[in-house]
């Protein structure tokens, strides 16, 4: 479960406001990267945060506005389409987490990144933690509020192309999808440098 212990490193070395950064969407084959970056005061403890993967939908969403109520301070941003199909995702990914943490009220002084790979062009020290939102719990808050925001958005694509059933998949590309894009041909929010073997 997720604790506070590369939070408490860091704070040992004199850093004060640390925040937890992570995304969601890489993956799929519509829609925008989100990324969400998260402070959260010293050795708060919200029960059932971990990696959002590992939780229903039903319980991310309860944690969502737990997260929001008791957060020192959060921001959600995306990384575009537009941005996704100019340089590729992970420089999306990135521009997203560097705006998740450039929006943040409380000036972070350091930041923990979910993964392996610091994003380019960061402003502050920073510290990556492979599976990060399994062991620092201000990532896995990150990870929650990241993966619910872009969900919610999944879900309005749904009703402005229910031809797609983002509802369900989110945009991953599941084989019932895949099928459906092969049917009507991509909508505006696919990602066309993801179809590449889909459209052949």
């Amino acid at each position: 479960m997720p604790d506070y212990t590369y939070e408490a490193a860091a704070k040992q070395k004199g850093y004060k406001f640390v925040c937890g950064v992570d995304e969601a969407g890489r993956g799929p084959l519509a829609g925008p990267v989100c990324a969400a970056a998260v402070i959260l005061p010293e050795g708060l403890e919200i029960e059932g945060v971990n990696d959002s993967k590992k939780l229903t939908e039903k319980k991310r969403e309860a944690l969502f506005d737990v997260i929001k109520e008791k957060a020192l301070s959060y921001c959600v941003a995306f990384g575009t389409l537009e941005e996704i199909e100019e340089f590729n995702i992970l420089e999306a990914t990135f521009i997203a987490m560097n705006r998740a943490i450039d929006g943040l009220d409380i000036k972070p002084d350091f930041a923990l990144i979910d993964g392996n790979r610091a994003p380019k062009g960061i402003k502050i020290p920073c510290e990556t933690v492979v599976k990060g939102d399994s062991k620092s719990m201000s990532i896995a808050a990150a990870s929650i509020l990241a993966k619910v925001t872009r969900d919610r958005l999944m879900e309005e694509y749904a009703e402005k192309y229910p031809q797609y059933n983002f509802s369900k998949h989110k945009g991953y590309g599941t084989k019932e999808h895949t099928s459906l894009i092969i049917e009507y041909g991509p909508s505006p929010i696919h990602r066309l440098s993801f179809l590449k073997n889909i459209l052949k």
